[in-house]
């Protein structure tokens, strides 16, 4: 009973902090509404359209303004009151969403419609997504901090499961509109957590004047720190290429295991349990290691690599529960250590970058995924990105070190490096080990096609019988 209760007390910590309870709450319901309002979205363009190409404009829209404006809203969160902002884009957000159903209830959305809000809502995130992430310092002690991030992801991961089950029951039901409604309406939770929480139990963070070159002062601030350095290089080619599973999922069970939504909803339950354990494992680490940042990535590429292999089903599902774990447990690490590393006047700004290599990047890492599965098949874009993904991991794992035995410590001034090759070569060296584990794979695909084909000429030649 005391190793029970010990265990509950390590994952739940940061949950006996009133404020961070209020924030804990309005995130669940509104984070549940918001995984409503995905499934409704991508059910509505389908509906309204029948093309995937439609579907993955959409995406792109909502995803594009973080990629192309993100690191301004981080400034934004250094230069104001992040609780405020928060307030403020959870109030356009619940707005969207409800202009959004009522279009739908009464007949009269169009796609361009839809678009536009995809759009309006990635403008939000802009701002909404550093503020929120680098709010969580206020709210709880340092000692915390690694907790309550862990319990953030918990949040998501149980809000991916729970979300799109009931909007599958009230699309079937009432309909789409009230899935964009009851999301709207959701984020009156969090705005009310938010006002109700005690400014003076929250950890004062001196504001940064508004000043020119802020965001390349944010640049070099992260490219002058080898840990936020190397943990965001590390972040851009995970996010970027293995973050995909909207795209590679239903491909997997479409064409290499013939099945339809229903395999496609077992995948994503599964690999969801996963991803659960893992938040939960996150939520109980005392402070993220570089050792567990790196370790996860490799993990997290060789898992990736074991799903694209799973010659049936059943070994699919074993394979993904430890792929949604490592996952997980990657962007928690990477979420707590640019947090952790990061002054107070600094840390909107890297969390910033931290969305714009993480969400930002989903317009361009979606269609090479989905290109790597036209041109090839469904395993080819789960083995790329998982061999990508391991690279990365081995080179943050050799760069670091690197670092360290050059510096003396991780720290180092805050100038960008005087010799231009060095960033050249951080950046081109994870790119040519990528590149090699590309040619590899389509060495290795060319190769099993050919000694498919052979083996079905000699059948029908009648040599193997």
């Amino acid at each position: 009973m005391n190793l029970l209760k010990r265990a509950w007390g390590g994952t739940f910590s940061s949950l006996r902090i009133r404020n961070y309870r209020l924030y804990f709450i309005g995130q669940i319901i509104s984070m549940s509404g918001t995984w409503m309002q995905v499934v409704a979205q991508s059910w509505l363009v389908l509906r309204l359209t029948g093309s995937g190409v439609a579907l993955g404009l959409v995406t792109a829209l909502q995803f594009l303004p973080v990629l192309i404006a993100g690191a301004w809203g981080g400034t934004l969160a250094d230069r104001f009151d992040k609780r405020m902002l928060a307030t403020w884009t959870q109030v356009i957000a619940g707005a969207l969403a409800l202009s959004l159903g009522l279009v739908v209830a009464i007949g009269v959305v169009e796609l361009w419609m839809v678009y536009v809000f995809a759009f309006a809502l990635g403008c939000v995130a802009v701002v909404d997504v550093p503020a929120r992430q680098s709010f969580v310092m206020e709210m709880v002690p340092e000692k915390d901090v690694p907790n309550a991030i862990g319990l953030n992801t918990t949040i998501v991961t149980s809000a991916r499961i729970v979300g799109p089950a009931i909007g599958a029951v009230l699309i079937s039901v009432v309909g789409l509109a009230w899935c964009f409604l009851i999301n709207g309406v959701s984020f009156i939770a969090v705005i009310a957590g938010l006002r109700m929480m005690n400014p003076a139990e929250l950890r004062q963070v001196k504001k940064v004047p508004r000043s020119k070159g802020q965001v390349r002062e944010g640049l070099r601030y992260v490219w002058a720190n080898a840990e936020l350095r190397s943990t965001l290089l590390l972040m851009s080619i995970v996010g970027t290429l293995a973050f995909n599973f909207r795209v590679v999922l239903p491909l997997m069970a479409d064409s290499e295991f013939s099945g339809g939504a229903g395999v496609y909803g077992l995948l994503s339950s599964v690999m969801g349990i996963g991803t659960l354990f893992g938040a939960l494992l996150s939520a109980r680490r005392a402070r993220p290691t570089r050792a567990l940042l790196v370790g996860s990535a490799i993990l997290f590429g060789v898992f990736m690599m074991a799903a694209g292999l799973a010659p049936n089903l059943g070994l699919e599902l074993v394979a993904l529960v430890p792929l949604g774990a490592v996952s997980i447990v990657f962007v928690a690490t990477a979420n707590a250590t640019l947090q952790l590393n990061s002054s107070h006047a600094m840390r909107g700004r890297v969390m910033a970058l931290y969305s714009v290599v993480f969400l930002g990047s989903t317009p361009i890492g979606g269609p090479f995924v989905g290109w790597l599965a036209e041109a090839f098949n469904a395993r080819i874009a789960f083995l790329v990105p998982g061999m990508a993904t391991l690279a990365g991991g081995i080179w943050a794992m050799y760069g670091l070190r690197k670092a360290k035995l050059a510096e003396g410590s991780v720290e180092v001034s805050p100038e960008l490096p005087e010799d231009p090759s060095f960033a050249w070569q951080a950046i081109t060296r994870p790119v040519r080990a990528v590149g090699a584990a590309g040619r590899w794979i389509r060495y290795t695909a060319e190769d099993l096609a050919a000694r498919s084909h052979h083996r079905s000429s000699r059948r029908s030649d009648g040599l193997d019988d």
